[in-house]
């Protein structure tokens, strides 16, 4: 089965022979690499490229085991395209499996690294270079300084619900269940049964994702990155801070003495969990003081089939889960994503009036424009479709508004503009945000 990833597919067509590294990032296993030696490489053959002028390397792959030395990489790649006046494409498959190596000239100096090896390559003018990779902090603020502004990032997520859906067909309520509880990552799609989509996603944790972040990390309590991972999972749409899970960990394992687990140590393994792309932080930000709050946020996992996964299927609340998948869609759409805080006059169980603060479930920044969206699974009465609209009005100004909702299918607009939508309608239209 071919899935067709035209949104990435166009964004990589649109970098070629800028002059730049075109990084392809994403958590592994989400298509990266199907994208790059599948996709786009059928789009250059298409256009006329042999194949032997597209040169591949597969780091995580025994057979290209040498190629992680930067300067072997370097070696074969000009051994290539160096001198011709053919056009070459370098293809290099997870490049964060490259290794740090001495300098053959000053062995006692700064080590030889793939930034070196990718910066001498880039100045043969016939060698285009696509490279991929499954960490945010060695792909993304390290590739700001190294690269000097000589990169294009193009971030891969698993399959959106179109995607899946294009591919499946069918019913789209079934289709939607389905995806709710599996999730889109592309592997799935060929799994034969329920036994094997569950095992499936279970190994992407054990056998792929913790042995990766504890063996890079040198992570030395897996117990304590294994019962964060736990609690992000059950959690996704709520507030969270560290001092909160660190508490919450020493309480409910019983944790004393030199076993305390502390606000630092839980920040640090978050944080790896968001470089492995795992987790996303999504920020809470005052719509009218127009400045981030530092805490609590609030963590979606990248992928609902995951999560649902690391907790044996349990705990499905649809409201959350619809949620995450609603935040994922945002960000495979581009979108800058934010939780918006308004204020509101109310009064307290004192009775005097005090700014409360009210939630927008997400702010939606693309391309210059910005959408305010809620989520709500169902508003059965009057009184929750108040609650619910309440915020926009306190935004005070005129961007769109949606509310998203699982409880409807025709979509309409209420009298003051905003926009009631069916979940399945709302990630089947690409122009609705």
């Amino acid at each position: 089965m071919e899935i067709s990833r035209d949104v990435y597919l166009n964004r990589i067509v649109s970098y070629m022979w800028d002059g730049q590294v075109k990084v392809i990032t994403g958590i592994r296993r989400c298509g990266k690499s199907y994208l790059l030696r599948r996709l786009f490489m059928n789009y250059l053959k298409q256009r006329g490229v042999a194949e032997d002028h597209i040169l591949c390397y597969e780091l995580d792959l025994a057979k290209d085991i040498r190629y992680r030395n930067p300067l072997e990489l370097a070696k074969a790649v000009r051994t290539r395209a160096e001198g011709q006046t053919d056009q070459y494409y370098l293809f290099v498959d997870e490049i964060q499996m490259s290794d740090e190596v001495p300098n053959p000239y000053n062995p006692t100096g700064k080590s030889i690294t793939f930034y070196d090896a990718l910066n001498d390559l880039m100045s043969l003018p016939n060698l285009d270079i696509y490279v991929t990779g499954s960490n945010s902090r060695m792909l993304s603020s390290d590739i700001l300084t190294e690269f000097r502004g000589r990169s294009d990032d193009i971030r891969v997520h698993p399959l959106s619900f179109a995607e899946y859906y294009a591919a499946v067909g069918g019913d789209k309520e079934d289709a939607f269940e389905e995806y709710a509880f599996y999730g889109g990552m592309p592997l799935i799609l060929s799994r034969p049964d329920e036994t094997a989509k569950v095992n499936y996603l279970k190994s992407l944790f054990s056998e792929v994702y913790l042995k990766d972040i504890i063996e890079r990390r040198k992570i030395r309590r897996e117990d304590v990155l294994s019962a964060i991972l736990d609690l992000l999972c059950s959690s996704v749409g709520s507030l969270t801070n560290p001092n909160g899970v660190a508490n919450s960990l020493n309480t409910r394992q019983k944790l004393s003495g030199e076993n305390t687990v502390s606000p630092n140590t839980v920040k640090a393994y978050i944080g790896h969990l968001a470089d492995a792309y795992l987790f996303e932080e999504c920020r809470r930000y005052d719509v009218k003081g127009r400045n981030y709050f530092d805490f609590p946020n609030k963590y979606y996992c990248e992928d609902i089939g995951l999560r649902n996964a690391r907790i044996g299927f349990r705990r499905q609340e649809m409201t959350h889960i619809m949620e995450n998948i609603i935040y994922n869609d945002l960000r495979a759409r581009g979108c800058e994503v934010d939780i918006g805080i308004v204020y509101g006059n109310e009064k307290n169980r004192s009775g005097n009036h005090v700014q409360a603060p009210r939630e927008i479930d997400f702010i939606a920044a693309h391309g210059g424009r910005k959408t305010y969206i809620q989520s709500a699974y169902a508003l059965e009465t009057e009184e929750k479709a108040v609650t619910e609209n309440r915020p926009f009005d306190l935004t005070g100004d005129s961007f769109p508004k949606i509310i998203v909702r699982h409880d409807i299918r025709k979509r309409w607009y209420d009298e003051k503009g905003i926009l009631n939508i069916g979940i399945l309608d709302f990630l089947l239209d690409p122009q609705i945000v």
